[in-house]
């Protein structure tokens, strides 16, 4: 157990961590699946719960694994009320690389769905009630969650995978702090929109989400920005070196010594 996470196990030698907060997300759907049916309730709320969460982690895989196709280090992989997060050693500034990885997040989710597609009745009657009350309604909104959830990645908000795509997009234009700047300035427009929609549709959980992802995108741009003037700092001291110990024109430079 780190600070607030706990250290679950290793997919392939990428560490899935669950924060501390998941625990009381899981204990409220307990409650609620218990006021809505007892204990039947308490086990479909649970069960619903946990094979959302399998797909949040399936969808992280799908990033990490296609990130490490290209060298990229998966540090782990970090589950929280709000959704997972793939922690990586970088990001790739090639545009198309960073677009192979973000967009392998909602395919993932997109396959799961019709792979349920598959196995579920979609001629029966579509269930209505949020709670699944048997196996066929535990599937079919399964199913629909993991078409929502890959859509929602792919709104443009970054750091989402929209905003993401939406970078790499930028970045075949635009150089990489200039696309990551714009990125998260449209990020921070949509994000606010989405607090004010959720505000007014009473869905508090939606508001969290998008006030995350207002702080967090305008967080990684300017991390980015400091190792920007960082590199662009260290380069000037390189060159200053440089230019100090060139010989000038028409001077030998001094002879090495030998040991």
């Amino acid at each position: 157990m780190l600070g607030w996470s706990i250290n679950l196990f290793r997919i392939r030698g990428i560490q899935l961590t669950l924060h501390f907060s998941f625990l009381l997300l899981l204990a409220w759907s307990a409650v609620q699946g218990y006021d809505e049916a007892g204990l039947p309730g308490v086990f479909w709320s649970t069960a619903l719960l946990i094979a959302f969460f399998t797909c949040v982690v399936l969808h992280e895989l799908g990033h990490s694994f296609t990130a490490r196709r290209f060298g990229v280090g998966v540090r782990r992989i970090l589950l929280m009320p709000i959704g997972g997060m793939a922690e990586f050693d970088s990001i790739p500034r090639q545009p198309s690389r960073e677009f192979l990885i973000t967009v392998a997040g909602p395919a993932v989710n997109f396959a799961i769905a019709a792979l349920l597609w598959v196995f579920v009745d979609t001629t029966r009657d579509t269930p209505t009630a949020d709670l699944p009350a048997s196996v066929y309604d535990f599937g079919w909104i399964l199913l629909t969650w993991n078409i929502y959830m890959g859509l929602f990645n792919l709104v443009p908000v970054f750091p989402m995978d929209g905003g993401r795509i939406l970078r790499a997009m930028l970045a075949t234009r635009l150089t990489y702090l200039r696309a990551t700047f714009w990125a998260a300035t449209i990020a921070k427009v949509l994000a606010a929109i989405g607090m004010i929609a959720g505000l007014w549709a009473g869905q508090y959980m939606l508001v969290i989400l998008f006030a995350f992802i207002f702080f967090a995108g305008e967080a990684e741009y300017r991390a980015l920005l400091r190792r920007e003037r960082e590199d662009a700092y260290w380069r000037d001291v390189v060159a200053q070196f440089q230019a100090l110990h060139q010989p000038a024109p028409g001077q030998r430079e001094p002879p090495l010594l030998e040991p």
